[in-house]
């Protein structure tokens, strides 16, 4: 049987594209998707999995004759802020889950998302680099920043060949709001459609870093098919695209969509943006293994209104 590659959490909003972007690549054949919900449309085949039942995923693995496994399933920063006790379970549970296969050697190859959220009040705010003050005040960063310290170790103590990019905030036309403290940079655009005004729950000068998805669909497949004596940081490397703030969002918007308004109304996600770094400097991604972005804010926009209008028809 042929050697396949499993995404654990493909119903999320990284999951579906990865997905199918998985599949174009290496063929529906050889990718399996699975969630812990029920069976969504996906193009190749599904698996319902529980990311904390380690002896489902190992029955899954072993069925599929998976030696590659991206591990996206996560409680997101302002979901766990709600839920502190299941987001921390969920966070680091499932990641030992499946590092223990990688120790085991039942598995080679392992991904495993890391965030803008394991930095915190006392991190460098602009161009933070990859080395820097760590103090996270989250749930969602505080389980992130202990995630990165375990594939670290598992590398090191192993030899487990696992791979990590800290996400900024991730903007997609196929997938709507997560839960996440950056969603309010895709809900906006869904809402200006709709709409033509919308209320946001950050201040209007809210600096934080962004990426549209093609790009960190890239970055995450560019990372994984990376030669492994490139990789040379086995916590997480940073990964930047874009940083703008609602107000900046809201101009290149109305550019397109003149009568669109914008409202500000903070909440508790507040807190946790001013917590988190404004740019990302992600030099040693790109020194490593060759990492760029394409989009600016100027051409996401225009892609993410052309996507949501047609879908709309």
């Amino acid at each position: 049987m042929k050697e396949k590659i499993l995404v654990i959490g493909a119903g999320g909003q990284i999951g579906k594209e990865l997905v199918e972007e998985l599949c174009q690549i290496y063929g529906n054949e050889n990718i399996v998707a699975s969630d812990i919900k029920a069976e969504s449309a996906t193009p190749c085949v599904f698996e319902k999995l529980d990311v904390m039942d380690a002896q489902g995923i190992a029955a899954t693995i072993k069925k599929h004759n998976v030696k590659e496994v991206y591990l996206l399933a996560a409680l997101l920063s302002a979901t766990a802020e709600k839920f502190p006790e299941k987001g921390w379970k969920l966070n680091m549970d499932g990641l030992l889950n499946v590092l223990e296969l990688m120790r085991e050697k039942v598995i080679s190859k392992l991904f495993w998302p890391s965030s803008i959220a394991v930095f915190g009040p006392n991190t460098p705010k602009v161009n933070t680099p990859q080395y820097t003050v760590m103090e996270p005040s989250t749930v969602y960063g505080i389980s992130k920043q202990a995630g990165e310290r375990w594939c670290e170790y598992y590398f090191r103590r192993y030899g487990a060949d696992v791979r990590s990019l800290r996400y900024p905030g991730l903007i997609s036309y196929k997938s709507p709001p997560g839960g996440g403290t950056t969603d309010y940079a895709v809900d906006i655009y869904y809402e200006a459609l709709a709409k033509a005004r919308y209320e946001c729950f950050l201040s209007k000068d809210t600096v934080l870093p962004m990426m549209y998805m093609p790009d960190a669909l890239r970055a995450t497949i560019g990372i994984m098919q990376a030669d492994a004596d490139k990789i040379k940081i086995r916590s997480s490397y940073n990964l930047a695209a874009i940083s703008f703030s609602p107000e900046e969002i809201a101009a290149e918007i109305k550019s397109h969509i003149p009568s669109f308004e914008i409202t500000y109304k903070p909440d508790s996600r507040q807190a946790i943006a001013d917590s988190w770094p404004q740019s990302i400097d992600d030099s040693e991604a790109r020194k490593d293994w060759g990492w760029k972005h394409n989009y600016t804010l100027s051409t996401m926009t225009t892609d993410m209104l052309k996507h949501l209008s047609e879908a709309k028809k």
